[in-house]
């Protein structure tokens, strides 16, 4: 349920107010060219262009994100990364706006607000015609105009205002850059030129595969003068570091499965005797929480269910692993259900299900939804009732109802009703945060459903354990104080070294550790080749040693061979097989010569440099629209996928199948389009320090 909606369910006057008084603040201000953060924290996270970006409104963001995509599953240290981003965007891009004279008005914000696409369409939308109440909502902001409460007032003006502003700002500077798009008839020209040029040449092929990578050795000198010669393809602006380590681990051993299975299996008959299993459970513990409903086998996530679902009832099952516990099953009562019901309803909610605070009275609540039920059993209309009482923001533009829906997917006094009852039973149902008055509307496919209980026991890594693995970590992080002493124990011992590579500063995950937000600070305090203390990682002692700090700006040998590695072979691949293969003056010489066959090629494209059966070649493709290579053979052409030499029998233009307006038009279109990367270039040329490392 939205910021509004909950608040307009327990007053819409409330929430008119405070998007009044956010819109009247603004509107005080005449427009927005916006600016600086207004914080006043003594600790900036960043400066982009001298601009501070401060912590407390940063962190203040950053708990809005949270509570808008926790629930999603949004971890926080992805939020802090994306948040991060859109800060430096935002005062790269108001600096711009600044720079245009770029604003938005308060009647460009009223237009926006209660136009086509208004962000508060959901909020001011007749449920029944599906119409947007603009008038509605310009006469809540043109009567209330006070509310004392600010976290309210903030909370609007975060989620709606602000990002309005922003974006219709963000939209005026694109347009701005799309509409210089310009063609100049020269490029036009070539452009067509370009498009309408073929030739046709016959060529002999030798490929990089023919020789051998291990015959061809690429020394760090070679990297470097290649890198050297393409400095700002092979440059960086962020440094990044490399860590070997040596791993602990801490995980559960085979005594301590063995312990668990021993605790499970102990309870076993308790468990088989008992007539209440959910008391039983609550009593001896379970890491599988109790269901208290019934779920059929299509909707069993566990891999046994087979064996599961053929359980009699009283029975158990297992013991048997699971998730890392030892787990019981045992099968407490089968039935009949469909497999989904249609239904509609009416909530009365009594409390927030997110925050837990009252929205009214539990006796206010029964006294409410009883009225309602008796209301209806005399005759009134469902759908009206919906519309004027029900608190569930996903029914009520929908007469309360809920299409049909699986078992499990509501809460149980909801579910159960709604699967165990017949079709047109009527009904209240109390839950957690309030009252359902509930009509089945109508139900499908009925077939066996299942309620069990699991005793599952944690397979957990023992004190003796843990003192094991992290003993050994200690001792090795002691004796192996150095680089050369790190490498000779881990020989000694037989202990394999990991190795972690390009390590951002503000990283939180490291490749196959996970999690390690704590290492990576450790790595950025210290030096190459010094070893760290035994840090934890989830299961696992990490004892780690700094083995490269790589610098902004040209990479090393180390970091570029990865990719300079094969370019280099292949240049000297080439220089080897054009001194030792191709020999001659003619097509046919160099074919005798190489051992390959003269191939011909037709009407290839000049803007498409592509050699069926070889791969994109514009090279070799360029070379043959050389006036200089008609009619004999060129020399040998060190290609991207091999050495070519070609013999052009034809080139020069076909008849046009593209006017030059569509030509045009698509050049301009291409033109557009590399106006969004704009905002890219303006980061990459911003003078940005990013200062996260010390707070996160």
């Amino acid at each position: 349920m939205s910021v509004i909606q909950r608040i307009r369910d327990k007053g819409a006057w409330i929430v008119f107010a405070i998007i009044a008084l956010a819109l009247i603040a603004f509107i005080l201000q005449d427009g927005v060219g916006r600016g600086g953060s207004g914080a006043s924290s003594a600790t900036t996270i960043g400066k982009v262009n001298g601009e501070k970006i401060e912590r407390a409104d940063f962190e203040e963001k950053l708990a809005l994100q949270e509570r808008m995509y926790g629930a999603q599953g949004a971890k926080r240290e992805q939020l802090i990364g994306s948040l991060w981003n859109q800060e430096v965007e935002r005062v790269v891009l108001n600096q711009e706006y600044q720079k245009l004279g770029l604003r938005v008005s308060s009647r460009e914000l009223s237009d926006i607000l209660f136009g086509e696409n208004s962000p508060l369409r959901q909020e001011f939308t007749d449920p029944k015609t599906g119409e947007f109440r603009a008038n509605d909502a310009r006469q809540a902001f043109a009567e209330l105009k006070k509310s004392k409460n600010a976290e309210q007032i903030k909370t609007i003006n975060s989620v709606y205002i602000t990002p309005t502003i922003e974006q219709t700002l963000r939209n005026k500077y694109q347009n701005l850059l799309i509409q210089a798009a310009y063609i100049p008839k020269w490029l036009l020209d070539k452009q067509q030129a370009d498009n309408n040029a073929v030739a046709s040449f016959s060529y002999v092929y030798v490929p990089y595969a023919a020789v051998n990578d291990s015959a061809v050795k690429v020394s760090d000198d070679e990297i470097k003068s290649y890198v050297s010669k393409h400095a700002k393809e092979y440059a960086k602006e962020e440094e990044t570091r490399n860590f070997s380590y040596i791993s602990f681990s801490a995980a559960p051993s085979t005594a301590d499965s063995a312990n668990a299975l021993n605790l499970v299996s102990e309870l076993k008959a308790e468990f088989a005797a008992t007539s209440d299993a959910q008391a039983f459970l609550t009593k001896a513990g379970s890491e599988v929480p109790y269901y208290n409903s019934y779920f059929s086998k299509a909707r069993m996530q566990q891999a046994n269910k087979d064996s599961l679902t053929k359980t009699p009832v009283g029975g158990l099952f297992g013991p048997y692993t699971d998730a890392n516990n030892y787990v019981i099953a045992k099968m407490v009562g089968t039935k009949q259900w469909p497999d989904s019901v249609r239904v509609r309803h009416i909530l009365i909610a009594t409390a927030d299900p997110r925050s837990g605070q009252e929205i009214r009275p539990d006796s206010i609540g029964k006294k409410l939804i009883d009225s309602i039920e008796l209301a209806v059993k005399g005759g009134a209309d469902f759908a009206a009732l919906v519309s004027k009482y029900s608190d569930d923001p996903g029914s009520k533009e929908k007469g309360g109802v809920y299409e049909y829906f699986p078992q499990g997917q509501m809460v149980v006094p909801f579910n159960d009703f709604a699967f165990d009852k017949a079709v047109g039973t009527r009904g209240v149902v109390k839950a957690d945060y309030g009252y359902h008055f509930v009509e089945i509307l109508g139900q499908k496919n009925p077939n066996t459903v299942y309620k069990i209980a699991y005793l599952a026991k944690p397979i957990l890594a023992s004190n003796e354990t843990v003192t094991a693995a992290s003993t050994a970590a200690a001792q090795f992080a002691l004796a192996g104080k150095n680089a050369k002493a790190f490498t000779a124990l881990a020989l000694k011992e037989n202990r394999q070294i990991l190795n972690a590579t390009d390590i951002k500063q503000n990283d939180f995950t490291i490749p196959s550790l996970g999690p390690g937000r704590l290492l990576v600070r450790w790595v950025y305090e210290h030096g190459k080749d010094d070893v760290s203390e035994p840090i934890e990682i989830g299961e696992n002692y990490i004892v780690a040693l700094v083995s490269a700090v790589n610098k902004p700006g040209v990479l090393s040998v180390e970091e570029a061979r990865p990719t300079v590695e094969a370019i280099v072979r292949n240049e000297k691949k080439a220089q080897q097989i054009i001194e030792t293969k191709f020999k001659g003056n003619t097509l046919e010489a160099l074919a005798t010569s190489t051992g390959t066959p003269v191939v011909r090629a037709d009407s290839l494209s000049f803007s498409a440099p592509f050699i069926a059966g070889v791969g994109n070649e514009p090279k070799v493709i360029g070379a043959a629209f050389n006036k200089a290579s008609l009619g004999k053979a060129s020399e040998p052409i060190a290609g991207s996928t091999g050495v070519f030499a070609i013999k052009t029998e034809s080139n020069g233009a076909k008849v046009a199948t593209t006017d030059a307006t569509t030509v045009k038009q698509n050049l301009v279109q291409t033109a557009r389009m590399s106006s969004y990367r704009g905002l890219e270039a303006l980061k990459k040329a911003a003078r940005v320090k990013d200062s996260r490392s010390k707070f996160y």
